[in-house]
């Protein structure tokens, strides 16, 4: 069966990523994008294609679903599937072939692989499955930010997997993301019983230091009806424990720490986060055992809980550096040949092993 397949998406200064995300969008038969105030050249070189359809819009006050939801108004009414996608990110070739499988199956949405990010040596960093692609009616964006794609329809929507299909994402990390407070700030006000919103609103208040704010914030989602998803409440448990280290409250944070490891025992990231609270205090044979205890989950979880750092050579080098004050030299050797496999070009990790015989 013959499908239309559409890409839309929103932008806005993105001429470093314009070309390669032009070209990887190719496979798709309609491709659409609401440019929201560029003042460089990223219009020109996305009007260059053929294929491709710009249009402009200035969205006051700013929102991301209005944005969003504008975009996807500009898409053709007789699309089978709609790709949401950012400047930011592309597609591995040959993603048609399955997405058209997904869509042999009856799909109203789908799932697929979503690298977020990638290390400094080019491995996969954090990886879930993501899942916004979507059919073209009853589908629309909600929230002012951490936007999520809704069905309006009524029960579920048919959900597929696309197997073969990977969308990779590199970022300009030197973009601001100034605004994603105010709007998560609006968010919660708009929506306080939504748990995934408070939760990233306190996430938001630790990343910019107001630790009291962001306890008193991640207390709230953990006391929603609807926090009930055990990775995310443990990581607010960890980010509460987090916050209150920095704020000097050793006691405290360790009692977070563990609330957080016995409410997702099956992740890395609490144990691993208090493994290194322990080595941070110097208790280091606490550190060596918790991180021990991590090491033993061997797989990874396809949710955005997971870090990169949790599935890096970071758990294996402080294992060995913990190790050595102990005064266990051997096995401190062992945890750094291991951190020095996942991360050859380390010379930090290679001088330790050095030293440590």
């Amino acid at each position: 069966m013959s499908y239309k397949i559409a890409v839309y998406a929103i932008a806005k200064n993105e001429e470093k990523f314009a070309e390669r995300w032009a070209n990887s969008m190719s496979e798709a038969d309609e491709i659409v994008v609401l440019d929201t105030g560029s003042d460089d050249r990223t219009t020109d070189i996305l009007s260059s294609y053929p294929k491709i359809r710009v249009y402009r819009e200035i969205i006051e006050p700013w929102r991301f679903d209005t944005a969003r939801n504008r975009a996807l108004s500009l898409v053709s009414n007789d699309a089978d599937i709609c790709i949401s996608t950012d400047l930011d990110e592309f597609f591995e070739p040959g993603w048609r072939e399955g997405i058209e499988k997904a869509l042999d199956k009856g799909a109203q949405k789908i799932r697929y692989r979503y690298t977020w990010n990638f290390l400094s040596d080019g491995r996969e960093g954090t990886v879930f499955i993501a899942d916004k692609f979507h059919a073209r009616r009853s589908f629309e964006w909600r929230h002012p930010v951490h936007e999520v794609i809704t069905y309006t329809g009524e029960g579920e929507p048919k959900t597929v997997f696309a197997d073969g299909v990977r969308l990779l994402h590199k970022a300009d990390d030197k973009k601001s993301r100034a605004s994603y407070l105010g709007l998560l700030e609006m968010s919660v006000a708009e929506c306080p019983e939504d748990d995934r919103n408070m939760h990233y609103l306190g996430r938001e208040y630790m990343f910019r230091g107001r630790y009291s704010d962001a306890v008193k914030t991640l207390k709230k989602h953990l006391a929603l009806k609807s926090a009930t998803w055990a990775d995310e409440r443990s990581a607010s448990m960890r980010y509460i424990a987090l916050c209150l280290f920095r704020t000097g409250d050793s006691d405290g944070a360790a009692a977070w720490f563990m609330r957080s490891c016995a409410e997702a025992p099956h992740l890395r990231e609490p144990w691993l986060n208090f493994a290194y609270f322990c080595y941070d205090i110097k208790e280091y044979e606490a550190a060596a055992a918790l991180i021990n205890r991590a090491l033993k989950i061997k797989t990874r979880p396809d949710t955005y809980m997971n870090e990169s750092d949790s599935w890096s050579e970071k758990p294996y080098d402080i294992l060995s550096m913990s190790y050595y004050y102990i005064g266990s030299l051997p096995k401190a050797r062992e945890a750094a040949e291991q951190a020095l496999e996942l991360a050859p070009d380390n010379e930090r990790i290679r001088n330790n092993l050095r030293c440590f015989g």
